[in-house]
């Protein structure tokens, strides 16, 4: 004789009716029944096992303690999916908050793992927190407005309710309208399809022609595009996902360049010896002049001569010093 019984069905919720025979029920050797606590005809065996030590310990521990273990701990796939089925329908009759919430708790993987989906190709700044949060109401909105009895896979249709609330939540977030980004995506395309056609950069009015618009209309297009080309504050401080910050890829204008530092310390080494090969009143002579910015009069009254003599002795000082060097540079 065969009964109906009630058997979960793939939406996660509702139930089929499926006829499932009696199982027969075996006679067994007296010693396995005894050892290993099968049923006889349906009730527990209660005798204990001929063998010695069997009633006390098995593998080390008492045999009454493991099977209290084994039965506590092993619970197969079947009764988790029986059991959410259960919860799906009492949610159904009753609409109990406490019960959405423990739903929620166990379909929540499925919120991590289209964020990580979604934020694949998002910029570094873009938390994948954040993404997540959206994403749990995506989770919730679907959790109260799935039918089971519709026979649909609650896993699909929820997937697709958590990326919605995730773009959702991000388009709110962005300042640029959604025309321009989508122009901005055209443009892109484009670019790709002729660089790899001319195996070089295109001109604008290429581009132009591929987008099928205007050389004006193209340049208008780059000024809205601009809207999109924006770095985040944090990015310039902040180290990114190689490793090191944006700040450190740019130029500081006010940097000191080395290779331009080297050789000003060179040129200044390879001056100071040449003026030190100079005579002594050539010598004092630029020191004066170049050094102490006195002026050519100046310099005349410290020397006691005129401000002509003055003129002369620093034009010989300054054409022995551009000969020697010369002399360095070609060694």
């Amino acid at each position: 004789m065969t009964e109906p019984t009630p058997v979960p069905d793939a939406a996660g919720g509702g139930s089929r009716t499926a006829t499932v025979p009696p199982d027969p029920v075996l006679p067994a050797p007296a010693s396995k029944q005894a050892s290993n606590g099968h049923r006889q005809n349906g009730a527990p065996c209660t005798e204990a096992s001929s063998e010695p030590g069997a009633d006390t310990q098995v593998n080390g521990a008492p045999a009454g303690a493991q099977t209290a273990v084994t039965r506590a701990d092993v619970r197969s796939g079947d009764d988790v999916e029986a059991g959410i089925v259960a919860l799906w329908r009492s949610y159904g009759e009753s609409r109990d908050q406490g019960q959405r919430d423990r739903l929620v708790l166990h379909y929540a993987p499925l919120v991590k793992y289209v964020a990580g989906r979604v934020g694949t190709g998002l910029p570094a700044h873009v938390d994948v927190a954040d993404l997540i949060q959206s994403g749990i109401f995506g989770l919730v909105d679907a959790i109260e407005k799935f039918e089971p009895e519709r026979g649909l896979k609650f896993e699909t249709y929820a997937m697709q309710r958590i990326r919605g609330a995730i773009l959702d939540d991000l388009r709110s977030q962005d300042w640029v309208p959604r025309s321009v980004r989508s122009r901005a995506r055209d443009v892109e395309r484009a670019l790709e399809r002729l660089g790899a056609k001319l195996q070089r950069t295109p001109t604008d009015r290429e581009l132009a022609a591929e987008l099928k618009i205007g050389l004006a209309e193209l340049r208008e297009l780059y000024g809205q595009l601009q809207l999109t080309s924006v770095v985040a504050l944090d990015e310039l401080i902040a180290p990114n996902k190689g490793g090191s910050s944006l700040a450190e890829s740019l130029p500081d204008d006010a940097a000191e360049d080395p290779v331009a530092s080297l050789v000003d310390q060179d040129s200044r080494r390879q001056l100071a010896d040449a003026i030190a090969q100079l005579a002594e009143r050539d010598r004092v002579v630029v020191t004066l002049y170049y050094f102490e910015n006195l002026t050519l009069a100046e310099i005349g009254k410290v020397l006691g001569v005129t401000e002509s003599r003055v003129c002369q002795l620093h034009t010989r000082a300054v054409l022995r010093l551009r000969t020697k060097l010369n002399e360095q540079s070609e060694a």
